[in-house]
């Protein structure tokens, strides 16, 4: 990948110019740590293949925790104008909505420590999670449709939160358009039994404690305390999700040739937006995303019951409220600024998350003189951060920054470099309980498998994307 022209145009920006069928330039968020990486696989070479794709405006864009995917980096945004711009799968990925929630609670490290085994033991038990795993629901054929139109709204409707939370996810929980009529038999079979479940991989369940403020006004307004407990959850649209992806790839691999598109990679097959594949396709990732939404939703109100019987206290000691709810594998229609003219694009995010900056009629009002809450979380013996939105974001990324830390080994190669070590007491060492059905997915997420958030998360700031609030470590973490 040596043979690629790349310059810098600011301290932490480089950008890849606009060459053969690229209908617009390239540009990457990094440093010279992270661009030395992106030489060891395809993630550059497929930014430049984004950028040949019809209708994309400004450009397609790369954030620090880049790496090699389906089609798209991820870690990519690409925004796309609305007559004459395409939707691709690769472009959202696999798990649709992948996301992550952050939840603080009015209890602090003291609070729990001599309780944490027992507490990650019970939400090991209460939240199924991992492959092949069942929900606790027992949705019928009404409720399943519902789950996959509404999204959250059905789960606040069950009384699994209030509502409230709806305030504080993305899209209110529901992105709209979603037609159950156009997820496939298949998919709805994979998805039926996992609602509220967390998936494996690099999905988890963790208790946090928040170890440093950046910005103490904003820790202020958001109720974020030093030593403060918080949970995250991150997980996605789990089989039915891939099922979705995988069923509409097949037919936007034969768009390619009805609409005569042609594209630098086969991986990148995709439809006219407003084609009855792209409406289509657009309708069915709607529904996982909102299938997505509910499993989150869910998962909060099973870890707020655990919290509640481990510890033996009353909901009003708890009080377990909603920070925010971000999707990271999404693709949604916004309004932006381009050239100076609002402009009605389809976003693409995929490895990405929405950064809105202060005053964004979307935001809850609490949240609107602050910005959208950003959430990227870490490995699970480091760190994750809390940031937020800014104007620049708005201007440079279509309101895009970072999702995570962002892979530099394999999984392959992670189970490698792990062979002969005993992982749990390697990451107990590091003051983290963990709570795994398999040792095999621990190995492949260990924290030198991923970048070092932190380096992520400073390039997001110094370029101005995003501001740190808080840094949160975790102290217990569950995984499929």
């Amino acid at each position: 990948m040596s043979e690629i022209e790349i310059k810098q145009i600011e301290p932490c920006l480089y950008e890849i110019p606009k060459q053969g069928g690229m209908r617009v330039p390239g540009r990457i968020y990094a440093n010279e740590k992270v661009l030395r990486d992106l030489y060891q696989d395809e993630s550059l070479k497929q930014v430049m293949n984004v950028a040949y794709l019809p209708g994309i405006v400004g450009y397609s864009l790369a954030m620090p925790d880049i790496h090699w995917g389906y089609g798209f980096p991820i870690g990519g945004v690409a925004a796309m104008d609305q007559e004459e711009g395409v939707v691709t799968p690769g472009g959202i990925g696999f798990d649709i909505n992948c996301g992550v929630r952050l939840i603080k609670t009015d209890l602090f490290h003291q609070d729990i420590q001599s309780k944490l085994r027992n507490l990650v033991n019970g939400l090991f038990q209460s939240v199924p999670s991992g492959v092949g795993s069942h929900s606790r629901l027992r949705p019928g054929k009404k409720d399943f449709q519902e789950i996959l139109e509404k999204g959250a709204k059905w789960a606040i409707s069950q009384g699994y939160g209030s509502q409230d939370d709806l305030d504080h996810i993305e899209e209110n929980g529901c992105i709209a358009g979603a037609d159950s009529e156009l997820v496939s038999p298949r998919a709805k079979e994979r998805g039926l039994p996992e609602v509220g479940t967390l998936g494996a991989g690099n999905h988890f369940l963790e208790i946090d404690v928040i170890t440093e403020i950046y910005d103490k006004q904003a820790a202020a307004s958001l109720g974020l305390s030093q030593g403060q407990i918080m949970v995250q959850i991150h997980t996605g649209s789990r089989g039915l999700g891939h099922q979705v992806c995988d069923d509409y790839i097949k037919v936007m691999s034969k768009a390619l040739n009805k609409y005569k598109i042609q594209v630098p990679d086969p991986q990148l097959c995709c439809a006219p937006l407003g084609s009855e594949e792209g409406l289509e396709y657009c309708s069915a990732m709607a529904c996982a995303a909102n299938f997505a939404f509910v499993n989150r939703q869910t998962i909060h109100h099973f870890t707020q019951e655990t919290f509640l019987k481990i510890l033996s206290i009353t909901p009003r000691e708890l009080n377990m409220s909603l920070i925010y709810d971000i999707c990271h594998n999404i693709g949604k229609w916004e309004e932006h600024e381009v050239d100076g003219k609002p402009r009605k694009l389809f976003v693409h995010r995929k490895g990405a998350t929405r950064a809105f900056g202060p005053g964004h009629k979307s935001l809850p009002e609490k949240y609107r003189k602050l910005g959208q809450p950003v959430l990227i979380p870490g490995d699970m013996g480091r760190y994750s951060f809390l940031l937020l939105g800014t104007d620049k974001a708005m201007k440079d990324t279509f309101g895009s920054a970072c999702h995570g830390a962002g892979r530099v080994l394999s999984r392959t190669q992670a189970l490698k470099n792990q062979k002969n070590h005993d992982i749990i007491e390697e990451i107990e060492k590091e003051g983290v309980m963990v709570a795994v059905k398999s040792k095999k997915t621990l190995a492949e997420e260990m924290p030198s498998s991923y970048k070092d958030v932190e380096d992520v998360v400073s390039i997001m700031q110094e370029s101005g994307i995003s501001k740190k609030v808080v840094k949160l470590k975790p102290i217990a973490v569950t995984k499929g």
